[in-house]
C-alpha cells in the first residue's frame, strides 16, 4: 500500500496516510524498523469507521491525527500506545461511549475531541494526569463534571459551542490553567472560586447568559483577555433586597469574628470551629463586619481599564452596608476606587 512521508522528510518519523480514503490500515509493506521509528501518524480525512488495530504496531508513536473520519469508536488497542502524547480526533462521531475503559491510562498531553457528539465529558478523560490541553468544543455537553478538577497539569480548556449552563467550582482547582474558553454556551454565572485561578491569562465567556460577574474576577492579576460580548449584562444599577435575617448561630459567629473574641480548639466542638472558619469579610470598606450564610446580593458597576463599566456581584453582610440605590450607576461605581482594574492590566476586554 502506498504511503506518503510527512513534510519533515524521510527519516524524521512521520507517516502521512491522510486523504487516501482508507478503509483500513495495512502495515505489511512497512518495515518493522520504520514502524518502530515512526513518531507521527496522520490518518485524517479518510473514511475510517473505526480505528484500525494495526495502528498499535507503531509502538513509539507520539502524535496521532484521526480527524475528519466517520469514527464512532476508538478501539481498546490504543491503550498499547504508551508513548502517545498528542491525539487529535476532531470532527468524527464519537460520544461518551466511544472510548475504551482504560483510556485514562494513556500519557496524553494534548487531546482534541472537538466537533463530535459528546453529551458528557468522558470520565476517562479526567484521569489523564499529564494532560495539558483538552478541547471538546462543538459537542453537545450539558455540564462540566466536578472531576475536571483532577487535571492538575491542564493549561488550556476549550469547551466553547456546547449546551453548558453552569460552571462547577472544582474548575478553580486547576493551578496551571492559562486559557479557558467557555463561549457560546448557556452559562448564567461565574463561581467566585475563580479567584484561585492564579495562572489564568485569557477567559472567553462571550455569547452566554451572564448578567453579572463575581467581584472576585478582579483578583485575577494575570488576566489579559476577557471576552464578554453577547451577554445580557445589566445596563443599569440593580440591587436585590431579598434578605433573610441571620440565625442565632450566625449572630454569635459574627460577634466572635468581628470583635476578635479569642477561642481555642479545646473550647468549642469541631463543627463550630469549622463554621467559624467559613466567615466571609464584608467587601464594603466602611464595614468591618463578617457574614456566614445570611447576606445581601448587591450588584455594583466598577471601572474596567478606565473604559468599561461592568456589573460585579457583591455579597454584603446586611442592607445597611450599602448606600441607597443610585440612579446613576457611574457615580456609584466611582465611589469605590479599589474595585477598578488598572488600565495596563487587561489588554483586551471585548464587550460588544
Amino acid at each position: 500500500m502506498e504511503f506518503h512521508e510527512g513534510a519533515a522528510g524521510p527519516g524524521d518519523g512521520v507517516l502521512d496516510f491522510s486523504r487516501l480514503n482508507l478503509n483500513s490500515l495495512s502495515v505489511d509493506t512497512i518495515s518493522e524498523e520504520r514502524r518502530r521509528d515512526t513518531k507521527q501518524l496522520y490518518l485524517n480525512y479518510n473514511r475510517l469507521a473505526s480505528l484500525p488495530s494495526s495502528v498499535c504496531c507503531f509502538s513509539n508513536l507520539e502524535f496521532l491525527d484521526i480527524s475528519n473520519n466517520g469514527l464512532s469508536v476508538i478501539c481498546e488497542d490504543i491503550t498499547r500506545l504508551t508513548m502517545l502524547k498528542i491525539l487529535i480526533a476532531k470532527n468524527n462521531r464519537l460520544d461518551e461511549f466511544s472510548l475504551p475503559k482504560d483510556f485514562g491510562s494513556l500519557r496524553l498531553e494534548v487531546l482534541n475531541f472537538s466537533g463530535n457528539r459528546f453529551e458528557e465529558v468522558p470520565l476517562q478523560c479526567t484521569k489523564l494526569r499529564r494532560l495539558q490541553s483538552l478541547s471538546l468544543g462543538g459537542n453537545r455537553l450539558k455540564s462540566i463534571p466536578a472531576e475536571i478538577g483532577n487535571l492538575l497539569s491542564l493549561e488550556l480548556l476549550y469547551l466553547g459551542g456546547n449546551l453548558i449552563s453552569a460552571i462547577p467550582p472544582e474548575l478553580a482547582n486547576l493551578p496551571h490553567l492559562s486559557y479557558l474558553v467557555l463561549c457560546d454556551n448557556r452559562i448564567q454565572s461565574v463561581p467566585p472560586q475563580f479567584t484561585r485561578l492564579n495562572s489564568l491569562r485569557s477567559l472567553s465567556l462571550h455569547n452566554n447568559l451572564l448578567t453579572y460577574l463575581p467581584r472576585e474576577i478582579l483578583s485575577l492579576v494575570h488576566l489579559q483577555e476577557l471576552s464578554l460580548r453577547g451577554n445580557p449584562l445589566v445596563v443599569r444599577f440593580v440591587k436585590e433586597m431579598t434578605y433573610d435575617p441571620p440565625s442565632l448561630l450566625e449572630l454569635a459567629g459574627r460577634t466572635v469574628k468581628s470583635r476578635n473574641v479569642p477561642y481555642f480548639p479545646c473550647d468549642l466542638p469541631s463543627h463550630l470551629l469549622h463554621y467559624l472558619d467559613l466567615a466571609s469579610k464584608c467587601p464594603n470598606p466602611k464595614c468591618a463586619g463578617v457574614y456566614f450564610d445570611s447576606c445581601v446580593r448587591h450588584i455594583k458597576f466598577v471601572d474596567f481599564c478606565g473604559k468599561y463599566r461592568l456589573p460585579l456581584m457583591h455579597y454584603l453582610c446586611s442592607p445597611e452596608c450599602t448606600s441607597p440605590c443610585s440612579s446613576n450607576p457611574q457615580s456609584d461605581a466611582e465611589s469605590e476606587d479599589e474595585n477598578s482594574v488598572p488600565a495596563d492590566r487587561l489588554q483586551r476586554v471585548l464587550l460588544g
